[in-house]
């Protein structure tokens, strides 16, 4: 039973190709498939609904379309997109988007354009770095002469405390 079970493997596909176009399938593959469903119960079971049903298949008829169909179509699909829309929140932004679109242009549209026009500008200024606000003041840079200077001084100032105080410690 199991031996069978290997061989039927992928036979499906086989079948079906056998079935529908026996000239497309090889010669070689076509007679072996045929030997395995003549020694296997359930290939030829298979290819035996197959059968039946590409037979009731072809007693299909196809029903004629009614002529008005798509004309019904057109009528319902512009009825669908002239409806007004379902729901308060649909409504509500129907009515929004009619007011930009269709409302009093002599307020709207220059405010919005203003508005852009701002955020445009903040926006590229702040890409391109020409702002500022988050960049900390540096103070300048030291050259290595007055640095150099400065630790002299503070090491004149500390010989000069500890000479001051050997010479406190000399007096008593």
């Amino acid at each position: 039973m199991e031996k069978t079970k290997n061989n039927c493997t992928g036979m499906d596909s086989r079948l079906a190709d056998l079935l529908f176009d026996p000239q497309a399938v090889p010669a070689a593959v076509s007679a072996k498939v045929q030997t395995h469903v003549a020694d296997c119960a359930h290939c030829q079971a298979e290819l035996a609904e197959l059968k039946a049903t590409m037979e009731l298949l072809d007693t299909w008829e196809v029903p004629e379309p009614n002529p008005y169909f798509l004309s019904r179509l057109d009528a319902r699909m512009r009825e669908e997109r002239e409806a007004p829309p379902a729901g308060w929140l649909a409504r509500r932004i129907a009515r929004l988007r009619a007011g930009f679109a269709y409302g009093p242009a002599s307020h709207v549209r220059p405010l919005a354009a203003m508005a852009l026009t701002i955020l445009l500008f903040l926006g590229g200024g702040t890409y391109l770095g020409v702002s500022d606000w988050d960049q900390a003041n540096q103070p300048a840079a030291q050259t290595a002469v007055v640095h150099d200077l400065q630790l002299l001084d503070s090491n004149a100032q500390i010989l000069d405390q500890l000479e001051s105080i050997s010479d406190n410690n000399g007096v008593d």
